[in-house]
């Protein structure tokens, strides 16, 4: 049985399930973007050529002809795509498919028509698509992805100002450790997550237009005097991308590797903060709000689960697992060229959609909890335990022998409060006044500077909201 495709028969939960989230995706990273891309491709070298001097058998462009060139681009949608795909069946070729669409396109115009040999002048299939995956890697990166992040960090941040003074117990190794604060936390994410945010940003995307070995060969066949690195470099920068310095048939990649390793990095700070914030909630730190209508069991009607941390923490696992593999396959080739890396790059909006669910998933998560300040509190101030760290560092600091020893003894592995540590700290041969300012501290105020750090990171410069 064969279903027609729709979003309940989709193989992908992509287009199928997560269809409706994803689909502002579609015009950066489908098939049907990927072709537009190499009209826009085709088009721009077909211009550059036309304004090159020493090119001398296609004069420069009328102002009639540009303008339909333009509106090839402008008008392109899918149903200019599936022409292109009725001539892929046909040649069994996807760029060869654009260039015939492209003389088409420009068959009725005679001047265009007599220069539609330079149509994919003195390009390999790979001139054009190293150049579409470019476009479509600068304008996911920089129309979806960062934006997206942006969105995640500003809420952290936002948690960060508000919760800078909200004491909390810490944990290491997942046992009650020397207090913080709930700010103080979410600023080292928002840290983290800024630092990788701005790495993604800072990478090259490359591209190249150099020939079928990435010698120019045919281009000096043709017009052996021309500048062809300078002429393949105009047409590089007027995509917006950057020139590979010296390539094979294929651009090597590395850059896609770089970019992949950057976003996997990321979204691993947000798997660690999607796991601690599913943490937090279940030690009920944050409430969770309960939507009408939701349910969180099929058996337990009380549930509220923290679904939006899990599914993100799903989620970034995927993107990551892809990532990873761009970026350790596809900077192998053979020789000078293979094909392994194609069927790769068409996975490339299957990475990049899972992280916008994770994201979103992030965002959703983090607008329906609110810390629970009395809760935080109630666990803090059940743990004076936390406060031997303090007696015995002013201890050693007053020559106090054996000061670890003796609060390791009165602490470890015992729950004891606050009139335990107030006798202890009685009997101490210091001074009155380190005695009291030991005997006035709570655990809650045994928190060092973490609320000026939580604050200090919300309104310092380099940590402004960013706005998109």
């Amino acid at each position: 049985m064969s279903l027609d495709l729709n979003a309940l028969t989709a193989v992908s939960p992509i287009d199928g399930r997560y269809g409706r989230k994803t689909a502002p995706l579609r015009a950066v990273a489908s098939e049907y973007a990927l072709i537009r891309y190499r009209v826009i491709v085709e088009i721009t070298w077909l211009k550059i050529l036309a304004a090159e001097p020493a090119v001398a058998d296609i004069d420069e462009l009328s102002p009639s002809a540009e303008i339909q060139l333009d509106a090839i681009i402008d008008n392109f949608d899918v149903a200019q795509a599936e022409r292109v795909k009725a001539l892929e069946a046909k040649t069994n070729h996807d760029v060869k498919a654009v260039e015939y669409y492209l003389r088409e396109c420009v068959a009725n115009h005679a001047e265009l028509a007599g220069v539609s040999e330079f149509i994919h002048f003195a390009a390999t299939s790979e001139d054009i698509n190293n150049l579409a995956y470019s476009i479509m890697l600068s304008q996911a990166r920089d129309e979806h992805i960062l934006p997206r992040v942006d969105d995640v960090l500003n809420s952290i941040r936002h948690l960060a100002r508000n919760s800078a003074g909200l004491a909390m117990l810490a944990r290491t190794h997942g046992q009650p450790a020397s207090p913080t604060t709930l700010g103080k936390e979410m600023a080292v994410f928002a840290g983290r997550i800024e630092r990788q945010r701005e790495q993604l940003a800072s990478v090259a995307i490359l591209g190249k237009m150099n020939g079928a070995v990435g010698n120019y060969n045919a281009h000096l066949a043709a017009y052996p005097d021309a500048d062809w690195p300078g002429i393949a470099h105009r047409l590089i920068e007027r995509l917006g991308l950057h020139a590979s310095p010296i390539t094979t048939q294929i651009e090597p990649h590395d850059f896609i590797a770089e970019y992949a390793h950057a976003i996997t990095r990321l979204n691993t700070v947000l798997t660690d903060f999607a796991r601690d914030l599913w943490g937090y909630i279940s030690l009920g730190y944050f409430r969770q709000a309960s939507l009408a209508g939701e349910v969180g069991s099929s058996t337990m009607p009380h549930k509220v689960n923290p679904i939006d941390f899990e599914n993100a923490e799903g989620n970034l696992g995927i993107a990551n697992a892809l990532f990873e593999h761009f970026a350790h396959k596809l900077p192998i080739s053979r020789f000078q060229r293979d094909l392994t890396d194609s069927t790769v790059l068409r996975n490339l909006g299957v990475a990049i959609s899972h992280g916008e669910l994770a994201y979103g998933s992030l965002l959703r998560g983090m607008s329906k909890i609110e810390p629970d300040a009395d809760r935080i509190a109630t666990d803090l101030g059940s743990n004076w335990m936390v406060l031997a760290e303090a007696i015995q560092t002013v201890m050693r600091a007053r020559g106090v022998p054996g000061a670890y020893e003796q609060l390791k003894t009165l602490t470890r592995g015992r729950v004891i409060d606050a009139d335990v540590v107030h006798q202890f700290i009685a009997t101490l041969d210091i001074p009155d006044s380190d005695k009291q300012r030991l005997t006035a501290i709570r655990p809650a105020d045994y928190v060092g500077n973490a609320p000026e750090q939580a604050r200090a990171f919300s309104h310092d410069n380099r940590t402004q909201e960013i706005s998109h």
